[in-house]
């Protein structure tokens, strides 16, 4: 399959249909059935404690896979999450930002069914791990 979205047209759709969190994010690679993405970490992300807060790391593995998604498809706005299951696994290095490598393990015409893992930035320990599918809407 051909990757039909680069990180900066990815990145110029987000600024242009997300404009309230694209600068949060950054598409940083993208592959045939991956992309990565980075969460720029700011004290918003934070919970007590110092650390990257569960509802921050569940938007960088939704916005991974609606990326991975999109780069196969093309800018498609309204496809949309249908299931996420996330398991958080370690603590994220405080003041670290966050890369999730996303891959589709399956791209049909209505569903995409893929998994996220997530890292602090230049580290190997795995801290997340999500499985989730999309629902592609119909083509007119």
């Amino acid at each position: 399959m051909t990757v039909q979205m680069d990180p900066a047209a990815l990145n110029a759709f987000m600024w242009e249909e997300f404009p309230q969190v694209a600068a949060q994010f950054e598409v940083e690679r993208t592959a045939p059935m991956e992309a990565d993405v980075r969460l720029k970490v700011t004290e918003q992300h934070l919970r007590p404690g110092g650390t990257v807060s569960g509802p921050s790391m569940f938007a960088l593995v939704d916005l991974a896979m609606y990326a991975v998604t999109l780069a196969m498809i093309g800018p498609v706005a309204l496809a949309v999450t249908t299931n996420c299951s996330i398991d958080f696994m370690r603590k994220p290095e405080a003041g670290r930002d966050l890369i999730g490598t996303a891959r589709l393990l399956k791209l049909g015409k209505t569903l995409a069914v893929g998994d996220v893992l997530v890292r602090n930035v230049g580290a190997d320990p795995v801290l997340a791990r999500a499985s989730l599918t999309y629902a592609i809407p119909p083509r007119r």
